[in-house]
């Protein structure tokens, strides 16, 4: 795919940037009020809402974290949502996943180039054979038409079963020459380390991802939302108001696009982890590897909340990189029944943002630009005094 030659520009300096965040970053008497007055205008917009709850987090290297639940579990007995209180992340899962792939590669457990076919033997009878690299289904540039068999993801079919319907698809472009978002297909990456490693995904988050970072709350599949009461339950809107509904299995097939569960404490130390605040654990050339521009996603720029804004969009490995008002900004969303979930990384600036509602609403659309908007005035602002 090809790239300006101005976003790789941005890109490649934040790189940089993040090299040295650790020791340029410095405390500022104006971040807590800016965080305040967010946290002020984002708990009036939920409760005008009736938004039954949320896990919010917002870092900036050298200043204290700022973790916070926000409302109740359920909208009706629930418990208080504390900062451990776990939450279903959706397709931010494909943020950890992205991560992990590219801190395997790193240390030379695979080579992302590398064929999917060499990994899984039955893509070898398929049109897919040698073209279709382990970059491409973590980048969504697979070839297959947007979302294939989502549909059998919410029936009771096994994952294994599914794929083997995925194979018998023929693609709309050869790899790597179209977008085309995808969950079955991102989820073979499970496959791709179990092959190498002997490992399956689960145990690699758990033990070399949650584990050394202290993640202690985060969790991958249905077991681990659910061994204590402290979740927030899914809820969905009827005619008047919010429903508690019944936390589903399905989406937890496939745990690499949308298997994480995480609470606010949990997601400052992720937002870090990306900031380069941790390298033993995600050291720099995979955080670079994960954000390069794979696939060139066009029509993000056209989104309505952040259209005149998005001047550039691309997807990494698991990760959105846009171009946002001249800014580098590493992105995700995240929507199954009765959750949305929004990540931001902004890594020249070395700000972190992460709000999860358990509530199908799409006010989070408006919360994130909001905060996004904001920091960036506020980095601004810090410049030039």
């Amino acid at each position: 795919m090809k790239y300006t030659l101005t976003f790789i520009i941005f890109l490649f300096s934040s790189f940089f940037l993040l090299l040295f965040s650790g020791h340029a970053a410095g405390s500022d008497s104006n971040w807590q009020p800016f965080v305040s007055e967010y946290n002020k205008y984002l708990r009036g917009k939920l409760r005008a809402k009736g938004i039954p709850g949320g896990s919010l987090a917002i870092v900036k290297v050298g200043e204290e974290d700022f973790i916070q639940g926000i409302g109740r579990t359920k909208i009706s007995k629930g418990r208080k949502v504390d900062k451990h209180t776990r939450f279903r992340l959706a397709s931010v899962s494909k943020t950890f996943a992205g991560s992990l792939t590219s801190k395997l590669a790193a240390q030379g457990e695979f080579n992302i180039d590398d064929p999917i076919s060499k990994f899984i033997p039955e893509f070898n009878n398929t049109v897919y054979k040698d073209d279709l690299k382990i970059y491409h289904i973590l980048s969504h540039s697979s070839g297959l038409v947007p979302n294939a068999y989502d549909n059998l993801i919410e029936s009771r079919m096994s994952y294994p079963d599914i794929v083997k319907q995925l194979l018998t698809v023929e693609p709309i472009c050869k790899p790597g020459e179209c977008y085309g978002y995808q969950n079955v297909m991102f989820s073979l990456i499970d496959s791709i380390i179990y092959k190498t490693t002997q490992m399956d995904y689960a145990h690699w988050i758990a033990e070399y991802i949650f584990a050394p970072l202290k993640m202690t709350d985060a969790s991958v599949g249905y077991e681990g939302m659910v061994r204590d009461n402290n979740y927030a339950h899914p809820h969905v809107r009827g005619r008047k108001r919010w429903y508690t509904s019944r936390l589903k299995k399905n989406y937890y097939k496939v745990a690499a696009a949308a298997g994480v569960n995480a609470s606010a404490s949990d997601m400052a130390i992720w937002l870090n982890a990306q900031l380069g605040q941790y390298p033993d654990v995600l050291p720099l050339d995979a955080l670079i590897k994960q954000t390069r521009p794979y696939t060139h996603t066009k029509k993000e720029t056209r989104r309505r909340v952040w259209r005149g804004h998005v001047k550039d969009a691309y997807y990494g490995l698991g990760w959105r990189v846009y171009d946002y008002d001249g800014e580098v900004l590493y992105y995700h969303s995240g929507w199954v029944q009765g959750y949305r979930s929004d990540l931001v990384v902004f890594p020249h600036l070395n700000i972190g943002f992460s709000l999860v509602l358990n509530a199908e609403t799409g006010l989070i659309n408006e919360l994130t630009t909001e905060f996004i908007n904001r920091a960036l005035k506020y980095a601004r602002e810090s410049e030039s005094n």
